[in-house]
């Protein structure tokens, strides 16, 4: 996975022309990882900021980075369903394989920026809330600063309601209360069974959480014995590689920091994991 840095001397030269000799690739194909995310600027040694426009007009003493991965770059993602939009925010489901952040390597497919080249009338759009790639369900995009702020806070202090179901192995208890500690932090989530295929041997849970540690629901799922179908990093060494993981966001509850109106959101049963 080559990087290019390359110190802007010429400001009449655009920075896809710059990083064409050294990285060995056309003018288009630069652009086409400018659009990406995966070319960034900066400045006296200033934090990188990505660059996306080739006319970008440059400055001297600017450096100009590609960070180059085809793989990344050809990587393509089901797009991101909408669920409400708030106006100052909107309420998207997340599918399997989308991102909440990118990396230097490129950006295209998180959810924030499919987000912004997609939703119309367009806006910024900042992430509120996070899903690892491989769960799915509801996710908050904020469309100014503010609103991220106060929604952000809301999550801080513990004033969202959050609701996941979850497809795990094994018969589940009709209620069981998880808390060991996760990265030796306080962790706690309140877990019930929803329906058991006794042929399959397959509980669907709702889970509420009480913290947002990472991987929380995974962890504490698999470390009471009930790993989750599709969950390669910590359920069980049989479990099957061709399974997504079924761990889906399925409902929020605030009042809304702008509005003071209460809000919930609830995906319909069709994006609930299936008993197959």
């Amino acid at each position: 996975m080559p990087e290019y840095h390359v110190e802007v001397t010429d400001i009449s030269i655009s920075a896809a022309q710059l990083l064409t000799q050294p990285s060995g690739l056309s003018k288009q194909q630069v652009k086409q990882a400018m659009k990406k995310g995966a070319v960034w600027v900066s400045e006296n040694g200033a934090s990188h900021r990505r660059l996306r426009r080739a006319d970008k007009h440059l400055k001297l003493g600017q450096t100009i980075h590609l960070y180059y991965d085809l793989q990344v770059l050809e990587t393509q993602v089901t797009p991101a369903v909408l669920i409400k939009d708030e106006g100052d925010y909107s309420v998207w489901y997340k599918p399997y394989g989308m991102f909440s952040q990118g990396t230097k390597w490129g950006d295209h497919c998180t959810i924030n920026r499919w987000v912004e080249q997609n939703h119309q009338p367009q806006r910024p759009a900042f992430i509120v809330n996070r899903l690892d790639r491989a769960a799915q369900g509801l996710m908050l995009i904020a469309h100014t600063k503010a609103a991220a702020t106060s929604l952000s806070r809301l999550f801080e202090q513990r004033q969202i309601i959050k609701t996941y179901t979850a497809l795990v192995s094994g018969l589940f208890p009709e209620t069981l209360f998880l808390n060991s500690p996760i990265d030796e932090q306080h962790a706690a989530s309140h877990a019930s069974l929803l329906t058991y295929d006794g042929k399959a041997k397959l509980s669907l849970v709702r889970v509420t959480i009480e913290t947002g540690r990472k991987h929380q629901i995974r962890k504490h799922l698999s470390g009471a014995g009930f790993a989750i179908i599709g969950d390669r990093l910590y359920g069980s060494k049989d479990a099957s590689l061709d399974t997504n993981l079924c761990l889906v966001s399925t409902y929020l509850a605030f009042t809304c920091p702008i509005t003071c109106v209460e809000k919930s959101y609830l995906l319909t049963d069709n994006y609930l994991p299936k008993m197959v």
